[in-house]
This record gives C-alpha cells, structure tokens and sequence, in this order.
C-alpha cells in the first residue's frame, strides 16, 4: 500500500465546529479515498473511488448491549459492509459513527485492507475522528 496523499485538514476554532479530515491510498491496485467530517461526539466518515453516495449507515453504543446498535439510512439492505464497519469503528471509538462505503463488496480482502488503513489513520491522527 502507498500513501497517495497525506491528512490535509481544516483547522477548527471551537470543539462544537466541523472539522474535515481527507486521505487517500493505493489499495489492491485501486486508489480509494477517505474523507471524515468530525462533529461533537461523533463523526462521519466516506470511503470511495469516486465521488458519490450510495449508502450511509449509522451506529452508536449502548449502555445495554456490548455491540453497538446500527441502522442503515440510505441504499441497498442486502449490502451490509456500511453496517458492519459503522458497528466497529463506533465500538472502537465509542462515538456515533456515520458511514458510507462505496466501493465494490465482492472482493472481501480489500473490505479488510480498507477498515485497516482507517484505523492506521485513527492511530496516527486520533484527533480527527
């Protein structure tokens, strides 16, 4: 995998703001981009090779149940990665997690690399998530 391109940001004045985060990777030979808009106490994060949005789904804890509850707002309920990754990353931040995956599902090994490029990115930038 090589970087493409590297975190550019907004700087926010207040913690109530949006903030916008943007990256990009050579994955599976297939350039795919990231772009996450955090809000307070959550954020949304879209993942694609090219600019549209097919679906989004939501997530958030729960103090009653250890895996988050999810719902998808928008697209194909058959198409269950939006979901699945919402799941995780809001379980892994704790925070309401929006998010839209829009690339092709039908290779599983890019879903895996693409979840891991973003919690690189958490690692490196936690606070743009």
């Amino acid at each position: 995998m090589n970087n493409t391109e590297s975190g550019s940001t907004n700087p926010v004045a207040t913690e109530d703001a949006i903030s916008v985060h943007d990256f990009s990777e050579k994955i599976l030979e297939q350039v795919v981009h990231f772009h996450v808009m955090k809000m307070k106490g959550g954020f949304f994060l879209w993942v694609g090779a090219n600019p549209h949005l097919s679906n989004l789904a939501v997530a958030m804890s729960s103090k009653y149940d250890s895996t988050p509850l999810s719902t998808l707002l928008l697209g194909d309920a058959s198409d269950t990665t939006a979901n699945s990754l919402s799941q995780r990353l809001a379980k892994k931040t704790k925070k309401q997690v929006f998010v839209s995956y829009n690339l092709p599902t039908t290779e599983a090994n890019l879903t895996l690399l693409v979840e891991n490029r973003i919690k690189k990115e958490m690692e490196v930038f936690p606070d743009k998530f």
